[in-house]
């Protein structure tokens, strides 16, 4: 395992999504990260996919940490009861506690939530903030349209230069763990 990567965050849905590949390459995941001796940290809650990645990565050994808000428990979610969360008071709070927490960050399938966890990130990498890689798992090829838009976004000459992003794509938890493993 390379040094630099000893805690990951997993940005993903708190729903399991319709398609049951997601809710298996999200067991498969977290396997991955326990067997591999790596940290996470993720949601907080134990629903859906978040939940899932959770209990698996702490059932193959892995220390696992939940952020969440006041808020999200009340009105969505359960905490994962098997391991310790972090209460803080809002959503922005949570994001940059689960990034400063972490040396890089795994985006599985999710709604808008995730999509506003990753882009903060790429937005700071782009301004220069961090390097701090994203590692997409496309389960089913689920990021496929959001990596299409990227692409658009500089044709349309909206992003200037796609080196300024740290982004890693695999299309199964084993080919993930691998680039990451390998980083």
């Amino acid at each position: 395992m390379t040094q630099d990567l000893k805690t990951i965050a997993v940005y993903c849905g708190h729903q399991y999504g319709t398609n049951p590949e997601f809710m298996r390459d999200a067991k498969k995941m977290g396997e991955l990260l326990g067997k591999n001796k790596f940290n996470v940290v993720f949601g907080g809650g134990n629903v859906g996919l978040m939940g899932t990645v959770a209990t698996a990565a702490l059932g193959n050994g892995a220390h696992v940490v939940g952020v969440s808000t006041h808020n999200v428990i009340e009105k969505q979610e359960p905490v994962h009861e098997e391991i310790d969360v972090e209460i803080v008071t809002g959503v922005n709070e949570r994001k940059q506690k689960m990034y400063d927490l972490s040396d890089g960050f795994i985006i599985l399938p999710g709604g808008i939530g995730t999509l506003n966890e990753l882009t903060d990130i790429m937005t700071m990498q782009q301004i220069g903030e961090s390097r701090k890689p994203l590692f997409f798992l496309n389960t089913a090829k689920f990021w496929g349209p959001f990596g299409r838009l990227f692409v658009h976004m500089q044709q349309c000459g909206f992003i200037e230069n796609m080196h300024d992003y740290n982004i890693h794509v695999g299309n199964t938890p084993e080919d993930l763990i691998k680039i990451i493993l390998d980083y």
